[in-house]
């Protein structure tokens, strides 16, 4: 279906069975979830970094859980496609400013630790800069080379999140 601003609305996508499926009000309870469980273990952050883009909700809807205003993201790359991904993770441009971290409580959150290498690279580089860092995930995979600090459920599935059910929009021409 087309609108008038001549932008292409795919049809919607029934993700396969064997998949986990976290869907809008879900995604909003499990934020809610994982804000109170960082604050049961008595962890308030100064600051919380989400790593894009997955992270990028659940880091923003976190923060607003927590009442945290400062938020910086870090951009890493290492998946390509579904089970597919780079030898290893790469910090993309625009880069965190870390000076900014110096001597902060920081709360890393991303949507999965999968493998596990991005958080685990992520908390490395912020975990120079600041005082504490703790990590939080919606997702876990039982092969991660990391425990996150706070998960929300664990899984071996693969995850179809709700900010990426769907191809990308494109414009009619």
């Amino acid at each position: 279906m087309s609108s008038a601003a001549g932008l292409e609305q795919a049809a919607p996508v029934d993700p396969p069975v064997d998949r986990e499926v976290l869907g809008w009000d879900e995604f909003g309870a499990a934020a809610r979830e994982l804000a109170r469980a960082v604050l049961a273990s008595g962890f308030v952050p100064d600051v919380v970094v989400a790593i894009a883009r997955g992270g990028l909700l659940p880091g923003g809807a976190i923060a607003y859980a927590l009442g945290t205003k400062a938020v910086g993201t870090l951009n890493v790359e290492f998946y390509t496609g579904i089970d597919e991904r780079l030898a290893d993770p790469v910090v993309l441009a625009p880069l965190l400013d870390t000076a900014g971290l110096a001597g902060l409580r920081c709360l890393v959150v991303d949507d999965v630790a999968d493998t596990g290498e991005t958080l685990a690279l992520v908390q490395r580089l912020v975990a120079v800069h600041c005082a504490q860092v703790r990590t939080a995930v919606l997702y876990a995979k039982p092969h991660s080379i990391v425990a996150p600090d706070f998960v929300w459920r664990r899984t071996a599935r693969w995850i179809t999140f709700p900010w990426s059910a769907q191809p990308p929009v494109t414009v009619q021409r």
